[in-house]
């Protein structure tokens, strides 16, 4: 894959946000308006917005009115969060997954093709490459994903690397890891539980010894990760993580000293496809997007648990 360089903006770029109420969204569209960019939300939640530079479009993308009111032409870009992300309920639910992740990529795709918009960042997942054990994971990794969720994720990847040297679209695909933040409360991944479990003086279930690794980025970072590819001109992947793996005890004793909360551990059997290890490279990241996180696990879960202290406090107790 190559790199093309965007020359500098003239006037303030103009870029569709999918999923932008959501956890990812929201901070996503916040930083792009702070950058003093015009942005179009598509959500099929409501979307409540007083600020004359976002554009709303709330309805569901499988919709192609939907799509059509979103990308319109003008638009400099597209930055695709929107997604089935759960891996269980992609393994529940196959077809939906696919219409959802894939069939819409590739006509929001089409759209900006026909539209002549140039730049399309995706949100993509290290799950793509399957389970590779403890080895660490890097771009130029075969695709194996395990779930149909991966294989989504690694279809659409494939989409846009056609689009690219097809049409001349500038498509970058990002790999998260497990992204945590402020605004996470809806969420049930492991850190909003420990989060609440905290709030409440309860107890959390551990698959196994807990020595299974997992890399955990802030959102802060990722959002700067979305806004290094857009501006990189970056065709291709990129991997977006904190670089750092820790074990989930070291997690639970991270969260333990932010939140001052015991946080008792009750060892479960591992569930089947349980991955040992996620471990990241990111020095091919930092050479194509100029991609370093900033944020240690520390400052990022105490960001975090004062969020749920502000917002979540009154929903417990």
């Amino acid at each position: 894959m190559s790199s093309r360089t965007n020359p500098t903006e003239a006037t303030p770029a103009h870029v569709v946000v999918t999923g932008g109420c959501g956890f990812i969204g929201r901070a996503v569209v916040a930083a792009f308006r702070r950058r003093g960019a015009r942005v179009t939300v598509v959500d099929r939640e409501p979307i409540d917005v007083a600020d004359e530079g976002v554009v709303a479009v709330q309805g569901d993308l499988a919709d192609p009115e939907v799509r059509e009111r979103a990308v319109v032409p003008g638009i400099d870009g597209i930055i695709h969060l929107a997604a089935v992300t759960s891996v269980l309920k992609s393994v529940e639910m196959p077809a939906r997954t696919y219409a959802q992740n894939v069939a819409i990529t590739h006509e929001l795709l089409e759209l900006a093709r026909m539209h002549g918009v140039g730049r399309f960042v995706f949100a993509s997942t290290n799950a793509v490459v399957g389970d590779v054990g403890t080895a660490t994971i890097s771009e130029d990794m075969p695709l194996a994903p395990l779930t149909p969720y991966g294989a989504t994720k690694a279809a659409c990847e494939m989409l846009m690397s056609g689009y690219a040297g097809a049409y001349g679209m500038t498509t970058t695909a990002l790999r998260f890891t497990n992204v945590y933040g402020p605004g996470m409360s809806h969420k049930d991944s492991f850190v909003p539980r420990l989060m609440r479990a905290a709030l409440t003086g309860e107890g959390v279930k551990v698959y196994g010894d807990g020595r299974q690794s997992r890399d955990l980025v802030f959102l802060d970072d990722v959002v700067r990760g979305i806004e290094l590819a857009w501006d990189s001109g970056h065709v291709g992947r990129a991997v977006v993580g904190a670089g750092r793996s820790v074990s989930v005890l070291e997690l639970i004793e991270t969260v333990r000293e932010v939140t001052g909360s015991a946080l008792p551990v009750e060892h479960v059997p591992a569930p089947g496809g349980e991955m040992p290890a996620v471990v990241i490279d990111l020095a091919r990241s930092a050479e194509t997007i100029g991609y370093r996180p900033a944020h240690s696990l520390r400052d990022g879960l105490a960001a975090t648990w004062q969020y749920f202290l502000d917002h979540d406090r009154q929903k417990v107790f």
